[in-house]
């Protein structure tokens, strides 16, 4: 069990340090706040989750057998991107991505970077097919295998909480600088502009 658990946290170390979109998204949010970065992460973990719990339930496999679920998953996700690109690029014309919020603006705030960054995750089909492939392999042998991947889903996204919190935490660290208006809307320029390339990117592939 031990050499297991090594051997699955070691493949979500890999993983987890493979730049997508999440990531992408993750450091934008940071810019914003620590608790924008992590409320982002929470969001997209809670996404590994879900798709966890359903390759558990064998509901991802639907997914992977049917082209046309899959292709309406992927142009959904590509949509999502592009959206999330250009709120990104809008933003760093108004020069308005550094901008503190308080109170209700605040909460409403937080609320969108989980939403954000549970609807990524979601959106995105590989995640789902992924899933579907990757938490079987360790199940160890005699184990139920329902409980078992639920159980490797959750320490899957509790996991990914813990690295990606390093990101949000060290963005934090570089707010000195990060916090220059000129700095800060090259940055939301450059992740806008790779959030819409991986969209158009999804979108293109078969």
């Amino acid at each position: 069990m031990f050499s297991t658990l090594a051997a699955f946290l070691g493949a979500c170390l890999l993983i987890a340090a493979s730049p997508g979109p999440s990531t992408v998204l993750i450091i934008r949010q940071s810019l914003r706040s620590r608790r924008a970065g992590f409320l982002t992460v929470l969001g997209n973990e809670t996404g590994v989750f879900v798709w966890g719990v359903v390759a558990a339930l064998g509901l991802t496999a639907l997914l992977a057998a049917s082209q046309l679920a899959y292709d309406v998953l992927r142009i959904v996700g590509a949509v999502v991107l592009v959206w999330f690109g250009v709120q990104a690029i809008r933003a760093a014309r108004r020069g308005d991505g550094g901008r503190e919020l308080v109170g209700d603006a605040a909460r409403e705030s937080g609320w969108r970077s989980y939403r954000g960054g549970l609807l990524l995750n979601l959106a995105n089909p590989k995640a789902a097919v992924f899933a579907l492939s990757f938490l079987p392999q360790f199940v160890p042998a005699g184990a139920p295998q329902l409980p078992a991947m639920v159980g490797l889903a959750a320490l899957w996204a509790v996991f990914e909480v813990g690295y990606y919190g390093l990101y949000v935490w060290f963005v934090g660290r570089l707010r000195r600088i990060l916090d220059r208006a000129a700095v800060r809307r090259r940055i939301e320029f450059v992740s806008g502009g790779v959030l819409v390339a991986l969209g158009v990117r999804m979108a293109l592939q078969g």
